[in-house]
């Protein structure tokens, strides 16, 4: 009995985990679409979207040149 309530609380607390972050994709001007592994941020001094991407590496693109951003 204990042993089974361990495992569902496992099994509950990952499937937590994986909903919290929320991937999104960026629709570009050119056509392409980016995916992202969370919400981009501008800098609007810089007019720059930081975003990671599905790799986890941290990229910037001119906000010019996106079109939508949408949460998948």
């Amino acid at each position: 009995m204990k042993t089974s309530f361990k495992l569902i609380s496992a099994f509950a607390l990952a499937f937590a985990l994986a909903g919290c972050s929320s991937d999104y994709v960026m629709a570009t001007k050119d056509g392409s679409m980016i995916l992202t592994s969370s919400k981009p941020e501008l800098d609007k001094s810089t007019g720059l979207l930081s975003y990671e991407d599905a790799q986890g590496n941290e990229r910037q693109i001119n906000n010019d040149q996106v079109t939508e951003v949408m949460k998948r």
